[in-house]
């Protein structure tokens, strides 16, 4: 049965190079994955600002779409912490409850599917540099996931890695609607982040939510500072000096139709 790929709003519509990359990577693999085009919003944003009752929709159309998917993937620990939460929303009825609860344990972010899943650690992917990881707070608190990554990462040829989260790994600032609630503190939170990535002799940061990424990309090109924000999955679909250029904007297209490998 295949995996299907459930790709998050931010990347979407902001990066969907991560999508791309994501999709590269699953395929090298050998992974046989889906895309289902009418996936939505996994709820998020209205569950974290006090609605759980609007996120209802989101997750009875997730259910509809991938409840009999033997795999769920996301290049997102934030999305994928929502779905592990689906059981709690209130309104369920006791069998989507169940189903929801059934589901949730094979829904896994990208590093956690690869390495915990797959088993795989090294993935072919080559990416020259010097090159800091940051926790993010969903995939550490909520998922349990740090080694993963960084185990993935120690494994690409030619990466340097060092660390850029500090003893406490402090939040980026973002937090979803936290961002806009409490601007100030948010971009407090997000200097404090770059003075790290600074303090670890790197402008390249590799994360796991794009969320963390854009958040951090801002503001530093608020306050003007060099930095170079990379999601995991672009660097472990890399093959090369010149794939490691090509982030960002670099794709103009998002993972579109019901994709398959």
């Amino acid at each position: 049965m295949p995996v299907l790929l459930l790709v998050p709003c931010y990347i979407e519509h902001l990066r969907p190079a991560i999508g791309l990359a994501t999709a590269r990577l699953l395929e090298r693999l050998g992974v046989d994955w889906r895309y289902p085009a009418d996936q939505t919003c996994c709820g998020q944003p209205a569950y974290n600002a006090g609605h759980p009752d609007f996120a209802l929709p989101a997750a009875r159309h997730f259910l509809r779409r991938f409840g009999s998917a033997e795999r769920v993937v996301s290049p997102s620990a934030s999305c994928v912490a929502m779905l592990r939460r689906y059981p709690e929303l209130p309104g369920l009825s006791p069998a989507e409850r169940a189903e929801f609860a059934a589901l949730a344990p094979r829904c896994h972010e990208l590093s956690d599917y690869l390495v915990n899943v797959l088993g795989r650690e090294t993935v072919g992917a080559r990416w020259p540099g010097r090159v800091a990881f940051q926790d993010g707070c969903h995939a550490l608190r909520e998922l349990g996931i740090a080694e993963a990554p960084r185990r993935l990462l120690a494994a690409v040829e030619g990466l340097e890695l060092v660390e850029a989260s500090d003893p406490e790994r402090e939040c980026c600032g973002f937090g979803g609607v936290f961002a806009v609630k409490l601007p100030e503190l948010s971009a407090a939170m997000a200097d404090a982040r770059l003075a790290a990535l600074a303090a670890a002799g790197t402008d390249t940061l590799a994360l796991t939510d794009a969320s963390c990424l854009l958040q951090l990309e801002g503001r530093a090109r608020q306050r003007g500072r060099p930095f170079r924000g990379l999601h995991l999955a672009e660097i472990l679909a890399a093959e090369g000096a010149a794939q490691a250029g090509a982030t960002g904007g670099a794709a103009q297209a998002g993972v579109a139709g019901d994709t398959a490998a």
